[in-house]
């Protein structure tokens, strides 16, 4: 059976080809190895590629500068447009380095939108308007609130602080909050005590009885 199909191909390779089945064949197997050859100088080119992209991806990060307070129109530059600079994001005024996280907050990343700015009221939002694109936190809800606190602790666990936002008037955003706070407490501490407010009753209410 095998030795009619033999005889079958090679009456049909030389009826086709004008060839000998020995040249066919011969030619046959210099195309393949000719193929061979140039799509592997192709395949190790793009191998080549690849592994220079890996490898830059591999590289490590710098380590992260310290900026100390600048203004929120400073960190605008930090947005990842320029690969040479950090990419810098902040959270109720405190700035991190999110550069490990390119992927992410970097240009074309779902967050991208965020790197640049302090997008404290954003996060607590969960909302991607131009808008929430700022450190204003004031009128969130309790449940904004926590989600924006849940933020906050993530960054401050796996990035890096490099600075803090500088106000218009000269004053960081920590110590402007500090300050609010203590604004707020002040008018209860400088009000007089309960039991300040009943004394003069209760001696002019012992006067008359005498």
């Amino acid at each position: 059976m095998a030795l009619q199909l033999w005889e079958t191909l090679k009456e049909a390779i030389t009826a086709y080809t004008g060839l000998s089945p020995a040249a066919f064949f011969t030619i046959l197997s210099l195309a393949l190895a000719v193929y061979y050859v140039v799509s592997g100088l192709f395949v190790s080119s793009d191998h080549l590629v690849r592994d220079r992209e890996m490898y830059k991806e591999m590289e490590p990060l710098p380590p992260p500068v310290q900026l100390g307070e600048i203004t929120e129109e400073e960190l605008k530059v930090y947005d990842g447009s320029d690969p040479k600079k950090p990419l810098l994001m902040a959270i109720k005024g405190q700035i991190y380095d999110v550069s490990q996280s390119r992927m992410f907050y970097g240009p074309g990343g779902p967050y991208a939108l965020f790197a640049g700015k302090d997008a404290s009221r954003a996060l607590a939002k969960m909302s991607f308007d131009n808008q929430d694109l700022t450190g204003d936190i004031s009128g969130l809800g309790p449940f904004e609130l926590e989600a924006l606190q849940d933020w906050e602790y993530k960054f401050m666990s796996k990035y890096t602080k490099v600075g803090t936002i500088k106000n218009t008037d000269g004053s960081s955003t920590v110590e402007h909050t500090e300050t609010t706070d203590r604004n707020i407490a002040k008018p209860a501490e400088d009000g007089p005590s309960e039991s300040a407010a009943t004394k003069p009753v209760e001696a002019a209410t012992g006067g008359d009885a005498q």
